[in-house]
């Protein structure tokens, strides 16, 4: 679970991160394209999809995303079961 713990926390620390975590926390879901134009549009990031998506890898490691493929796209989904883990753990 430390290792875990260090990995939520590193992908925590990064604002583009937690916008990302933000956006998808509010449509549950979204293909890499509509979270890409949402950051851009919506958070005037200046942002590639590439830069993105090391972004999403580093959420993935630590399980704060899960993604799946829905026909040519990759949906990906937001798993905040290991914030509330990390969280009851100190709260409990």
């Amino acid at each position: 679970m430390s290792s875990n713990k260090d990995a939520i926390f590193k992908a925590l620390a990064d604002s583009t991160r937690r916008l990302i975590l933000d956006e998808l926390s509010e449509r549950n879901e979204l293909t890499l394209y509509e979270l890409t134009a949402r950051l851009i549009m919506k958070h005037n990031l200046s942002i590639s999809r590439q830069a993105i998506a090391k972004h999403l890898s580093a959420l993935e490691d630590a399980e704060l995303i899960k993604s799946k493929r829905k026909g040519k796209y990759r949906v990906i989904v937001f798993n905040n079961q290991p914030l509330k883990n990390l969280l009851n753990g100190w709260i409990e």
